[in-house]
């Protein structure tokens, strides 16, 4: 009967990366996990502990061995375990020394295929002792390490040297060989608070020991909650309230075995940069929480983090002061070089930057930017003009100091330098804005000009790549395409913007030069090499538009799909190929609630029925309907004839859900003639003037979606 005990792994080693150390906690308990499962080990519970100097995995009562159980081996058939003479066969007595046993101890197995010599044998369980090692070994070479290092005369990788492993289950050490060293049951505290051994005798007693005895706070979940209300209480003791950023909470965390904050402070005059240059100075550079005033301006305070508690914390301060300082006046002197060049003076600059090679400079990507912002405003009624200023800024501020030093303020100092020089704010606004939606949830572009401009600059970029054929496999997505055509489609519709998708994509493609020129070689001499050229163009701009089109698409359905719409409802409005995604998302809206009504799985049936039936049939325009005999048809042609006048205007006002609402009470005309009318019969010209009808509410269906679709 298998027992359980807790199993305690610990790898101590120099300072890991600290914007890696969650992820490698995190993977190395999943693998460890992962690991126990297949070889089918049961446990209760799992946690992961991690600091600057340790990786550590508890798991709570582990089974002491494999569970026993028994293996029933298939051998070959029965005709061919024997000879002729009756006598075993080569293979038959191959299976049994596979099996480890003579052929009289196998068995027979008989089933409704046939039968089969076969074994069974009762395999014991194999002990957690000797299975743990390979485990935790397998688990560690699996980490997700872009670079490994060797140290010493160790010829084993790992991220960081390695010093001490732990690896004790129950109140006993497993014997082996990790990394390199021979474990133990010895675990070191803080570097400098408790540099001593610590001994741990029981798993569960590792987080308690480490905290009491080593100065070492081992979860860094509590690390993190610890320096969130530290930080806090060090900025409410100043007045403010601290700006905390969970990347940089959880750097801090990964770099603090024992947190202790700091306040310091800096020359107030450096509160008259802009609030983001500084919170990016302190937080890029300095890994400083930076304190705001109830009303969100900043003060001139900042916290941050010790490793240790000193008994001079003033000295800490103090330093951190003076390193601060001159951070603080690189930044003040970058804001003052870039204002004494206005934005639009730097626009002939761009020529000195390449975009992509084969699409040319920013300064090219400009000047189609400027005129897809000229399109898109022009058919979206807005202020042309202001679109296409803001779209000749908008790259500007790449060559200015402040954002060669801080590459995340782009876009946001692109709004002061354009407000310093007394550009129009809607302009301003919109050159922040253009890197909006800047991740998943985050809001779109708030301004009209601002929105013209994120559409225009990521469609360029999304023609653009797919043009020279880097287009996203698998995990790999350089240029961030599939986040752009995620943000093209949350700007048009959750702004409510009726913008054709494909139109605005084919004038994107016909921006971009061909990238081939075609053999003239290849092609018949009485056709001019102009005329050549220009056929090639327009294959290769079509073909691009094409295949943007379809991965736009394709981000459609996982942004749908993601709010809650199914697959089917989906596959119904791309049926009619909607060009609007608003539109798009109007019609699926229309067609979830028609799926509610009673009347909707009869008449998604039906037009299964009828699309199948068209597919078949050259059938005649809807409006070609000859006489009719049936009493059912003739109703069903009255009651379309009027359904089709219903549904204009509601049509004219994208009113689908009307629509829709208005075709289901057709459902029972639709039953009538299905139950009563034969529609392919022999009469030719009455064949044909049934399938006209079922043409005309085919039609009528399609105008919103093809509901045949839903399942």
């Amino acid at each position: 009967m298998s027992t359980s005990q807790h199993l305690l792994f610990e790898l101590g080693s120099e300072e890991l990366p600290p914007k890696t150390l969650l992820k490698l906690s995190n993977a190395l308990l999943n693998n460890i996990v992962q690991g126990l499962n297949a070889a089918e080990l049961t446990f209760t519970g799992s946690k992961a502990y991690a600091t600057p100097r340790r990786l550590a995995i508890f798991i709570e009562n582990l089974a002491s061995a494999q569970p026993d159980k028994t293996v029933e081996k298939r051998g070959p058939a029965l005709q061919a375990a024997f000879a002729p003479d009756g006598t075993p066969s080569k293979a038959g007595l191959g299976f049994a020394s596979s099996c480890g046993t003579s052929f009289d101890k196998l068995e027979r197995l008989k089933t409704d295929k046939g039968e089969w010599l076969s074994f069974t044998q009762a395999v014991k369980g194999q002990a957690t002792e000797k299975l743990i090692p390979d485990i935790i070994r397998s688990s560690i070479a699996g980490l997700p390490i872009a670079k490994r290092m060797r140290w010493g005369s160790f010829t084993t990788e790992f991220v960081r040297p390695v010093h001490w492993a732990v690896l004790l289950y129950g109140d006993s050490v497993i014997d082996t060989d990790i990394l390199g060293l021979k474990t133990g049951a010895t675990t070191q505290g803080h570097r400098f608070h408790a540099p001593q051994k610590i001994a741990l005798n029981k798993p569960q007693d590792y987080a308690e020991l480490l905290h009491k005895q080593g100065r070492v706070i081992a979860d860094i979940e509590q690390r993190k909650t610890l320096i969130r209300d530290a930080a806090q209480t060090a900025a409410a003791a100043v007045n403010g309230i601290a700006h905390i950023e969970d990347d940089l909470l959880e750097e801090i965390a990964a770099l603090n075995e024992w947190p202790v904050p700091i306040t310091g402070t800096f020359d107030p005059r450096f509160l008259e940069l802009p609030p983001e240059v500084l919170i990016t100075t302190m937080q890029t550079n300095q890994k400083y929480f930076p304190v705001k005033n109830a009303d969100g301006s900043l003060l001139a305070n900042f916290i941050t983090f010790s490793n240790i508690e000193s008994s001079n914390p003033e000295s800490i301060q103090q330093g951190n002061e003076r390193v601060v300082t001159p951070r603080l006046a690189d930044a003040e002197f970058f804001w003052n070089q870039d204002r004494k060049k206005t934005l639009e003076d730097r626009v002939e600059s761009l020529n000195s930057v390449v975009f992509q090679e084969n699409l040319g400079t920013v300064f090219a990507k400009t000047k189609r930017v400027q005129n897809l912002a000229k399109f898109i405003a022009g058919h979206l009624n807005a202020d042309v003009e202001l679109a296409e200023r803001a779209a000749l800024l908008a790259k500007t501020d790449l060559m200015t100091e402040m954002v060669l030093e801080f590459g995340n303020l782009q876009g946001i100092m692109g709004r002061y330098y354009a407000l310093a020089d007394n550009e129009p704010k809607a302009v301003a606004l919109a050159i922040e804005e253009q890197y909006f939606p800047k991740q998943s949830g985050s809001p779109t572009a708030g301004s009209i000009t601002g929105q013209i401009l994120a559409i225009a600059e990521k469609i360029d970029t999304l023609v653009g790549i797919f043009a020279v054929g880097l287009i996203p496999t698998g995990d790999k997505d350089p240029y961030a395409l599939r986040r752009a055509a995620l943000g093209i489609l949350r700007t048009v519709i959750e702004n409510k913007l009726n913008i054709n998708i494909i139109e605005l994509t084919e004038f994107a493609s016909a921006q971009i030069a061909p990238l081939q020129r075609c053999e003239t070689q290849s092609v018949s001499s009485d056709i001019p090499t102009q005329s050549v050229g220009m056929i090639n163009q327009t294959a290769d701009q079509s073909a691009t538009a094409d295949r943007v089109i379809d991965f736009m698409f394709d981000r459609l359905k996982g942004y749908c799909l993601d709010h809650g719409y199914s697959a089917d409802e989906f596959d119904a409005v791309i049926a009619v190929t909607p060009a609007e995604p608003l539109d798009f998302m109007q019609r699926l809206q229309a067609v979830k609630a028609f799926r509610q009504l009673p009347e909707a799985e009869s008449l998604a049936a039906a037009n299964k029925r009828i699309r199948n039936i068209l597919k078949k049939s050259e059938s005649p325009p809807a409006d070609h309907i000859g006489a009719l005999l049936e009493a059912q048809e003739k109703q069903l042609l009255q009651a379309g004839l009027q359904s089709a006048e219903d549904i204009k205007p509601l049509l004219a006002q994208r009113d689908y859900q009307a629509t829709l609402n208005r075709l289901a009470g057709l459902r029972n005309d639709v039953d009538a003639f299905f139950d009563q009318v034969m529609v392919m019969t022999d009469d030719l010209e009455l064949r044909a003037n049934r399938l006209a009808l079922l043409n005309l509410l085919s039609e009528q269906f399609l105008t919103c979606a093809d509901i045949s679709k839903l399942q």
